[in-house]
C-alpha cells in the first residue's frame, strides 16, 4: 500500500475515532498540510504511531475545551490533575480507535502510551503533516495533527 493510501485512510479513521469517542456533535473541517514546527499553545496530548506508518498524534486546544468534553462524558467538570489525566486518557481513546479503524483496512499500526504537553511548545522532526480542524458545537475547537515520519 502506497505511502498516500495509508494517510488517506488514517485521516479517514481519526474523524471516525473523534466522532465515536467523543459525544458531542461537530464539524471536522478538510485536513490541510502544514509545515513545522508545529507550535501548542496551551494545552494537547501526543501519542506516537508505529507500525506500516510511523509518526505522531497530536490533540491540541485549550484546558476549557477539555474540560468540556470531560464534563459531557462523566458528568463533571475537570481541572488540575484530573483534567490531565483525562486530556491523556481521551488522546488514548481516540488514538486507540484508530488502530481498530485502520486494522480493519488491513494496516498494522500499534500506539504509544499518551504524552500530555501544558504550556507553550513546539514540536519539530516530522516529514510530512496534516492539520485538522475540529468545531465541537457548544464547547470550542480543537485541531488534530497527524504527522508523518519519513520512512528509513
Amino acid at each position: 500500500m502506497s505511502t498516500s493510501k495509508y494517510i488517506h485512510t488514517v485521516l479517514n479513521g481519526t474523524i471516525q475515532s473523534l466522532k465515536s469517542v467523543i459525544p458531542i456533535e461537530m464539524d471536522v473541517k478538510t485536513p490541510s498540510l502544514m509545515a513545522q514546527p508545529f507550535e501548542q499553545q496551551e494545552m494537547g496530548v501526543l501519542i506516537g504511531m508505529i507500525g506500516d506508518l510511523k509518526g505522531r498524534i497530536i490533540i491540541d486546544s485549550v484546558p476549557e475545551v477539555f474540560s468540556k468534553i470531560g464534563n459531557t462524558m462523566f458528568g463533571m467538570p475537570l481541572e488540575g490533575e484530573m483534567l490531565e489525566s483525562f486530556t491523556g486518557e481521551l488522546g488514548n481513546m481516540i488514538a486507540g480507535n484508530l488502530c481498530t479503524f485502520v486494522a480493519s483496512n488491513d494496516i498494522e499500526l500499534d500506539i504509544t502510551p499518551p504524552t500530555v504537553v501544558v504550556g507553550h511548545a513546539k514540536l519539530y522532526g516530522f516529514e510530512h503533516a496534516f492539520r485538522l480542524p475540529v468545531s465541537l458545537h457548544n464547547t470550542g475547537d480543537m485541531t488534530i495533527i497527524v504527522t508523518i515520519d519519513e520512512e528509513d
